[in-house]
Parts: C-alpha cells; structure tokens; sequence
C-alpha cells in the first residue's frame, strides 16, 4: 500500500502562483512515476504533468511554460509549482504514484483561481 498526502491548494487571483507538495510513504519502490492530474467539474479528470524517478517529465500542452513538476526521492514527494494561473485552472488537483506497489491516488486539493 502507498499513502499520497497532497498540500498546497487554495484559493489565488489570476496570475498568481501556487505550489503544491504531495508525499508519499508506504511501499515505495524506487522506480516510480508520480504525476498530477486535475478534475474540474463536469469534466473528465485529465493529466496534467507527470515524472518519472530519473526525472523525464510530461506535460500537458495547456500547462507547458507555465507549471512545473519535480521530485525529491529522498523524502518521497513531488511539486508542482503553478504559476501565470488561470481562471481555467481551477480543479481539484490529485497526486498519483504508480510502481511496482501499484498505482494510487491521492484524495486531492482543491486550485480555485479567479478572474
């Protein structure tokens, strides 16, 4: 079993900037995806950005410039830095780890951003 523990969700105006953190614990292996994925509402939850354990990332083209994914294997955890946001940004936000354990979700953050 993996735990996903996401922060960093709120509320910022368009343009603004937010980081959110999602750490994991549990049976991690070292070779491991982790990503972000997003769900608004009505819509389908979609891939935002994902990164492997050597760091090969992927994005989504309506975030690439603008958000950034990375990972610190010694704690667990990957970031997204969030910036320029936009009012079509708004989600919730889920945290995914996929290994060898498995493939597991967090239980998400909510973005909001106003305009």
């Amino acid at each position: 079993q993996v735990q996903l523990v996401e922060s960093g969700g709120g509320l910022v105006q368009a343009g603004g900037s937010l980081r959110l953190s999602c750490a994991a614990s549990g049976s991690i292996f070292s070779i491991n995806t982790m990503g972000w994925y997003r769900q608004a509402p009505g819509k389908q939850r979609e891939l935002v950005a994902t990164i492997t354990d050597s760091g090969n990332t992927n994005y989504a083209d309506s975030v690439k410039g603008r958000f950034t994914i990375s990972r610190d294997n010694a704690k667990n955890t990957v970031y997204l830095q969030m910036n320029s946001l936009k009012p079509e940004d708004t989600a919730v936000y889920y945290c995914r780890y996929i290994g060898r354990s498995g493939n597991y979700w967090g239980q998400g953050t909510q973005v909001t951003v106003s305009s």
